[in-house]
């Protein structure tokens, strides 16, 4: 039998970080949805985890491959093409492609590098895009995080939380 990897587990303070943006979105009326590549998923397992998340968390996407980042989420070929599927102009384009795909109020994303190879030297291994706002308002930024696959990747679903609830406590309501 073939032994494979477990989720990484859900630490405590990703766990506290999900529940606060669960009652942000959830005092604000606003429904989440994401969309993922390099952590495959992961928010929306943290988002999920928390009991009547479906009241403020419509679901995501996981878009591994460019092609479905194109079919699904509306990602211009020519911006994949220009700056590669790890960059903030295609991290933006997967943001506001699920609020499209989802009708939701607010949307994140994160595309990047988790290795444990697939670096170059312009985009280290451990390279996290994110993008995240609603349809009149979009933020973006790019971390390097440090560690193996499965840190790297916990580490962007912090941030991620961080961020979306962040930009909710500026706005006050969106």
């Amino acid at each position: 039998m073939t032994a494979y990897p477990m989720l990484p587990a859900m630490n405590d303070q990703i766990y506290s970080l999900a529940e606060k943006l669960g009652t942000l979105l959830a005092r604000n009326k606003l429904m989440l949805t994401t969309a993922e590549s390099c952590t495959g998923g992961g928010v929306g397992y943290a988002l999920t985890a928390i009991p009547g998340s479906s009241v403020w968390y419509s679901g995501g996407i996981v878009a591994y491959c460019n092609d479905l980042k194109k079919a699904v989420l509306g990602v211009d070929g020519q911006t994949l093409d220009l700056y590669g599927a790890v960059s903030e102009n295609v991290a933006r384009e997967m943001q506001s492609g699920a609020l499209k795909v989802s009708g939701a109020d607010v949307s994140i994303s994160t595309t990047g590098i988790a290795g444990p190879g697939g670096g170059t030297k312009e985009k280290p291994t451990g390279t996290v895009c994110f993008a995240f706002g609603t349809k009149t308002q979009q933020n973006s930024y790019t971390r390097l995080f440090e560690g193996d696959r499965d840190q790297v990747r916990l580490q962007a679903i912090e941030a991620c939380l961080m961020s979306l609830i962040q930009f909710l406590d500026n706005q006050n309501t969106v």
